[in-house]
């Protein structure tokens, strides 16, 4: 049996299809129809409905055939190749597309280091390693600058449906991006020793992350702070500085829950409104009323975001009442020592003087006598 010998066309097209992961049988189908295509635009006035092609797949010679006629015009050879090049390798670029989205697919939820390519509008291109990402406005924290070449951690937030295909959408302000920088930067929340059970965000001003481990020996807090705050800063430095991160001990029971959230606010009351199970009133003492609320209301804010309750501040006026009592007490009675310490001394004073005149006395009648 005599040894078939394969065109460099199919060789070209195999070695193209197996390298890009595309299918052969859809590339030539592909082509057929777009040298229909080529025909019908050189012969206007044709019906393609009535038209296909044929093409060799050893030798890669195209054809037109009409109602089984051949109709192939001269020279279309050289039309048909330019087609059909074309054709594979717009079929290469949307199969490695599809390759790359399926990937990045599987990432969405995890946080990749990424460089701003360049600015579309508002929007930030980024490229992310094998293609490039979108950066929205809302997903941009907004008093942070960005610049050319810069190169910032980025959450992979979703992939949607766009102006050319999907696009991958890219995030530095949501929550997830806190969440993985944590994962990265604390091997007890990567291995799920210490759980994150929420995070409030006001992205490039304030969070607070809610922590919490059920196994003995481990000190949630203190895993996510680091040794001498060293964790938690390398977090902070990756938003160049600008956020603030509280981290509180996640408590199953919400009275304490809040009270912890309202940090560095100590010495808390809490109680949970009666008729609205979702209202919480806490009580705080006068000195600690601006901590409790925060800078325009941010740390009651957030401790409302993380907690899930509506926190309404008052002033603990039964604690107010025991040092307003206390005060006059103290001040009384330091006000009665003051004044019997004074009489002393001044009496003190006055026999000193007295006694005075008595030396000065005795020891001129001394000299006298000599």
């Amino acid at each position: 049996m005599p040894a078939v010998q394969r065109s460099e066309f199919l060789l070209a097209l195999n070695q193209v299809a197996n390298e890009r992961g595309v299918d052969v049988e859809v590339v030539l189908e592909t082509v057929k129809n777009a040298i229909v295509a080529a025909y019908k635009k050189d012969h206007p006035d044709v019906t393609v409905e009535e038209f296909s092609a044929t093409l060799d797949k050893n030798t890669g010679e195209a054809k037109i055939w009409h109602k089984e006629k051949d109709v192939t015009p001269p020279g279309f050879g050289r039309i048909a190749a330019q087609t059909a090049r074309q054709v594979i390798l717009q079929k290469i670029r949307e199969k490695e597309k599809e390759a790359i989205i399926a990937d990045y697919k599987l990432r969405v939820g995890t946080i990749v280091n990424g460089m701003i390519l360049r600015f579309a509008g508002p929007n930030i291109i980024v490229d992310v390693g094998k293609t490039e990402a979108l950066m929205p406005t809302p997903e941009q924290i907004s008093n942070e600058k960005y610049h050319l070449n810069q190169r910032l951690a980025i959450y992979i937030s979703e992939i949607r449906e766009g102006l050319k295909g999907e696009e991958i959408i890219v995030s530095r302000s949501s929550n997830g991006l806190l969440e993985g920088l944590f994962k990265r930067e604390v091997p007890e929340v990567a291995k799920g020793n210490v759980v994150i059970k929420n995070i409030a965000r006001e992205a490039g001003m304030r969070s607070k992350v809610a922590v919490f481990s059920n196994q003995s020996g481990i000190d949630p807090v203190g895993s996510c702070v680091g040794q001498r705050g060293v964790r938690v800063q390398a977090i902070i430095q990756e938003f160049n500085g600008l956020e603030k991160i509280d981290i509180i001990q996640w408590h199953e029971t919400i009275k304490d829950y809040i009270a912890q959230s309202l940090s560095p606010a100590k010495n808390v009351r809490v109680e949970i409104d009666k008729k609205d199970e979702k209202m919480a009133h806490v009580f705080v003492p006068t000195g600690e009323l601006s901590l409790a609320i925060g800078r325009d209301g941010q740390n009651v804010r957030l401790a409302s975001k993380l907690t899930g309750y509506r926190i309404e501040i008052e002033e603990d006026s039964a604690k107010q009442n025991e040092e307003e009592g206390e005060e006059p007490k103290e001040t009384a009675s330091n006000a009665a020592d003051a004044k019997e310490t004074k009489k002393e001394e001044k009496a003190k004073e006055t026999k000193n003087e007295e006694k005075k005149p008595e030396v000065k006395a005795k020891k001129v009648k001394k000299e006298d006598n000599e």
